[in-house]
C-alpha cells in the first residue's frame, strides 16, 4: 500500500513544503496539512504500518528520523532535535518508541 492510497498527493506536497527548512517540522501542523487528522482510526493505522519500516509494531527513533521520506523520497530527514521532540510527544508510556495506539493519539491530539 502506498501512502497516496490514503492521503492526497496535493496535501502531501503542501505539508512537505511547509517544513523544508531544518528545525521547521511541527507534527501537529504536518498531520493537519497532510490530512491525517481527518482520517479514520483504521486509515491512521494503515499509515502507521507504512511508517513502521521494519514491521516491529513500533516506530523507533531511526524510523522517526526518516518520517518525511515516507511521504516523498526527496524529502529531508528530521534533525536530531525534531526527532527527539517528535518521539517525546508520541511516546506516552516511556518505552522509547511509538506504538500504534500512541500514534493514533498523537495524530488526534
Amino acid at each position: 500500500m502506498a501512502i497516496t492510497d490514503i492521503l492526497s498527493a496535493k496535501d502531501i506536497e503542501s505539508a512537505l513544503s511547509s517544513c523544508q527548512a531544518a528545525d521547521s517540522f511541527n507534527y501537529k501542523s504536518f498531520f493537519s496539512t497532510v490530512g491525517l487528522t481527518s482520517k479514520t482510526p483504521d486509515q491512521i493505522k494503515k499509515v502507521f504500518g507504512i511508517l513502521d519500516q521494519d514491521k516491529s509494531g513500533f516506530i523507533e527513533e531511526e524510523e522517526l528520523q526518516l518520517f518525511l521520506k515516507n511521504f516523498s523520497s526527496s524529502a529531508r530527514v528530521l534533525t536530531s532535535a525534531e526527532t527527539k521532540a517528535f518521539l517525546a510527544a508520541g511516546d506516552t508510556d516511556g518505552d522509547g518508541k511509538i506504538g500504534v495506539e500512541e500514534f493514533q493519539s498523537l495524530v488526534k491530539a
